[in-house]
């Protein structure tokens, strides 16, 4: 009688990326998540979150239990790589709550466990813009009910960033944080938009027509420098707040952070 033989694993679903990190990269969107998702890991039977593509180091898999934790004291950490030398190095890593594990888009946890976060910082920089709504969907699916997908862009050392917040149905926010320091322009950030929306900062475009009145916005708060970049950058918000649904208020502002609803800033056509 021929023998069973057993069918080989699935390949990992994704390609391997440069894996660029840096201690507290990640520092503005972990914030952002633990201010506003902490309640939702807090409630979550299981609070796992995931940081998919880590890199080739796992210090932001390691501080993003650390910060979630202090919103959410249950809160287990799931680093996921696709490259498996990169797993094989995070291991010494390991602790309580914290574990690494070879995966990509599939996302896999043990016992079918849906995340109640999913973060991914960095990853789909390198893919094709038209790839990006079928790796959303493919991640929302994995999603638990009350869970969310962070998915955005920064830069290697965490000033500038952008994100797209995604839960189960789909794209929520988009949100635009900054040290507020180091800003000229509201417009700089352009260059860490996400994959979804880089290449549609153009004429015609809605985020192209944001930029520009964020730009607009800031040089018309120019007098409130004189108190400082984040009053300053506090007055934009109000103003931008009388023309574009923004999702969030002064205490996110204060942050360096300004959120506005995804169906405003949705790519046309």
């Amino acid at each position: 009688m021929a023998s069973r033989s057993t069918p080989p694993p699935r390949r990992p679903v994704g390609t391997v990326t440069r894996g660029t990190t840096n201690p507290n990269r990640l520092r503005r969107m972990d914030r952002w998540i633990a201010a506003t998702h902490g309640a939702a890991l807090r409630r979550a039977d299981e609070p796992v979150a995931v940081d998919l593509g880590y890199g080739a180091a796992p210090w932001t898999a390691v501080e993003l239990l650390a910060r979630l934790r202090e919103a959410a004291p249950r809160v287990r950490v799931v680093g996921i790589e696709i490259e498996p030398a990169r797993v094989a190095g995070a291991k010494p890593y390991e602790r309580e709550g914290l574990s690494f594990r070879h995966g990509g888009f599939e996302v896999p946890l043990d016992g079918g466990v849906r995340p109640a976060l999913i973060r991914a910082a960095n990853v789909l920089r390198q893919y094709d813009e038209e790839q990006v709504e079928a790796v959303w969907e493919r991640l929302c699916s994995r999603l638990a009910p009350d869970g969310l997908l962070v998915e955005g862009t920064c830069d290697e050392i965490g000033r500038r960033h952008v994100w797209v917040a995604l839960g189960p149905e789909g794209a929520r926010t988009v949100t635009f944080a900054t040290r507020l320091g180091s800003l000229e322009r509201p417009s700089d950030l352009a260059e860490r938009l996400p994959k979804a929306l880089i290449h549609r900062n153009v004429p015609g475009e809605p985020v192209h027509a944001f930029l520009r009145d964020f730009d607009r916005a800031w040089a018309a708060a120019a007098p409130y420098a004189s108190y400082g970049a984040r009053q300053r950058w506090i007055r934009t918000a109000r103003a931008l707040s009388g023309d574009w649904p923004l999702a969030d208020g002064p205490v996110r502002w204060r942050q360096g952070e300004l959120t506005v609803r995804w169906e405003a800033l949705r790519p046309s056509g």
